[in-house]
């Protein structure tokens, strides 16, 4: 019992499971609404598209938290106003934005001329160097993110199933979506330092996306996401402090896993439930009449 409790009798590894708890929630709560409405694509362009940002900011010595949202929101402008055009399918427009933002992140690395740039740490995280300020980010980033999803739980209901729909219940679609690509934006900008921009889209979609083949509901849906999300980061920390491998990576790869094993269990579960459907149910005996007493 003892290798379990030890990495986190550390301070450092406390923080870090703190903090990977609180990236698994903020993700779990953008993630269900991505993976509901198929956004996944989306998703990893804008993790990708904060590289260049990212770096800038790592230059010039400011908070990279700041380059990372303003980078996110630059793909997600020109996103929307590509996948304008009637000539040029969206799928398009993100794969576009998706390669070239990526490439002028590393570009912008390549060309620095120095160490100052920690390009390991920008791509695959750090969650062993969070300091209390980033937990303090990631927190309110959490509560901004849940108060959102609640006010416009209707809204993104109704756009998930019928964006016509929406509009006609007066639902206004367009609003709830850009308030979506916000609470993605937030999710991904305030996570990237727990398994950097490369590993985050991992911690955002394979929570969500395991979960929905156990719900049936929204809430249920993001509550077994955080849960699942929560047990990745436990778990990547206690693999990668006994096994000495990157902590971002062995977070995501778990996560990844679970997906896996919970998609592979699917047909073996409908088996059960099936053959449970096909077993006669038991019927208690008659009581005997007073004739047949006698």
């Amino acid at each position: 019992m003892t290798w379990l409790l030890e990495p986190f009798a550390v301070l450092f590894v406390q923080r870090a499971l703190l903090a990977g708890v609180l990236a698994a929630a903020l993700c779990a709560v953008a993630g269900t609404w991505i993976v509901l409405r198929g956004m996944a694509f989306l998703g990893d362009a804008m993790s990708h598209g904060m590289l260049p940002g990212v770096a800038v900011a790592a230059l010039l010595g400011i908070n990279p938290l700041i380059g990372a949202a303003v980078s996110a929101a630059a793909m997600a402008g020109g996103i929307s106003a590509a996948g304008r055009s009637r000539r040029l399918s969206q799928d398009t427009a993100i794969g576009l934005l998706f390669a070239g933002m990526l490439a002028l992140g590393v570009i912008i690395i390549s060309r620095s001329g120095s160490f100052a740039v920690d390009l390991t740490g920008i791509l695959f995280g750090d969650i062993l160097a969070v300091r209390p300020r980033d937990l303090a980010v990631l927190a309110a980033a959490l509560l901004v993110t849940c108060v959102l999803a609640g006010l416009f739980h209707r809204a993104f209901t109704a756009a998930a199933f019928d964006v016509r729909k929406a509009a006609t219940l007066g639902l206004r679609p367009k609003l709830a979506h850009g308030v979506l690509m916000a609470m993605m934006i937030a999710a991904i900008s305030a996570s990237f330092q727990v398994v950097g921009t490369l590993l985050v889209f991992g911690l955002l979609i394979a929570p969500a996306a395991a979960s929905r083949l156990w719900t049936s509901t929204v809430p249920a849906m993001m509550l077994g996401a955080a849960a699942i999300g929560s047990f990745c980061v436990a778990a990547g920390l206690l693999i990668s402090w006994h096994a000495s491998t990157a902590a971002g990576a062995t977070i995501t790869a778990v996560a990844v896993l679970v997906f896996f094993l919970s998609s592979a269990s699917q047909p073996l579960l409908e088996r059960v439930r099936r053959r449970d459907r096909r077993r006669p149910v038991p019927t208690s005996p008659l009581p005997l009449s007073p004739t047949t007493r006698s």
